[in-house]
């Protein structure tokens, strides 16, 4: 079972080291960013990406769409944007041989294989619902009929952290609903030189298709089958459960959270750990890999309560201190 699952795994992953390097032709650097793309891609999952505007947020998600054979669009979301916008609306239409007046749905941009949801905080809360079912069931209701989408499905979304005057903070719930939070930092002074050889020039590369649907949904399937011990799944619960106030056992958790990650996040973990290891061609999940996933997992599924805030405390400090309180298996 597992030599077959391995031969399994190499075959699979010639295609995405195609993927990664079609990808590299126009992005540079943001290797870690690739990374954590690829893994909601293989786990099928949604990605949430913040970063200050001008590090290639967009140029970024329709590089990966450019580098695969699934269906594209982009959805800039506006303050007028309306639900009908994203999900699609029924528009009435005659037949002229007979006269007759009926209705017909005009599917809107959500019936795609990777939609990007452009500056997704710009938009109303009832806009930003819309998203909602589509995240969760890959399928959309419109007027009391539901509709699948197609499969593979994803929404990668944008958002500025720093202009926040005319936003809409997106829901909890509806934040709970992306697996990763991926963070863009500004690049190196090495990579910021090729950036500007790169697109200041004449000619400028664009992403070949190397991956279709069939191989991607072959992987997500490989990537349920990487195994996880015991002691991580207990370990994984531990450190979600000492997230949420009332656990015990660390007062200073205690006062720097004010609402805690749901089962959503543990299930987010495991699996975003075990496409990490799919990725790096192990059959099973190190600790290695929880360590690298627990920041995007769980900075957008746990508050930091008002005391923290007024303490300058982030997120890194937070997960440094539950990594104390929730000591790794194997270790004293």
């Amino acid at each position: 079972m597992e030599a077959t699952l391995e031969k399994s795994i190499e075959l699979k992953l010639t295609a995405v080291q195609r993927l990664r390097t079609e990808i590299g032709k126009v992005i540079v650097g943001q290797q870690e960013v690739v990374d954590q793309l690829l893994i909601c891609l293989l786990a099928r999952g949604h990605a949430l990406l913040e970063g200050v505007p001008g590090l290639g947020k967009t140029l970024l998600v329709k590089t990966l769409a450019d580098g695969t054979e699934l269906a594209f669009k982009r959805v800039q979301f506006t303050p007028d944007l309306m639900p009908g916008d994203i999900l699609g609306t029924e528009i009435l239409e005659e037949d002229h041989s007979t006269g007759k007046r009926f209705f017909k749905f005009q599917r809107g941009p959500i019936f795609t294989n990777i939609l990007l949801a452009d500056e997704i905080n710009r938009t109303p809360p009832k806009t930003q619902a819309a998203l909602l079912e589509s995240m969760q069931e890959t399928a959309v209701t419109v007027a009391g009929e539901t509709m699948d989408l197609p499969k593979p499905y994803f929404v990668l979304a944008t958002q500025n952290p720093i202009e926040q005057a005319g936003t809409y903070p997106l829901p909890e719930a509806q934040l709970d609903r992306f697996l990763l939070n991926i963070h863009i930092d500004y690049p190196q002074e090495a990579e910021e030189i090729a950036i500007l050889r790169a697109t200041t020039g004449s000619d400028g590369e664009q992403a070949q298709p190397c991956l279709d649907p069939t191989q991607l949904q072959e992987m997500q399937r490989l990537v349920r089958d990487i195994h996880i011990s015991d002691d991580l799944y207990h370990y994984v619960a531990r450190l979600v459960r000492a997230t949420r106030p009332g656990a015990g056992g660390n007062s200073q958790l205690e006062a720097w959270i004010k609402w805690g990650a749901g089962p959503r996040a543990g299930q987010a973990l495991l699996l975003a750990a075990k496409a990490r290891a799919f990725l790096r061609r192990r059959l099973a999940v190190t600790r290695a890999d929880i360590r690298a996933l627990l920041l995007p997992v769980l900075r957008h599924r746990v508050l930091l309560s008002f005391h923290a805030q007024a303490e300058g405390v982030g997120m890194e400090q937070v997960l440094q201190e539950l990594q104390k309180a929730c000591p790794e298996p194997g270790r004293d």
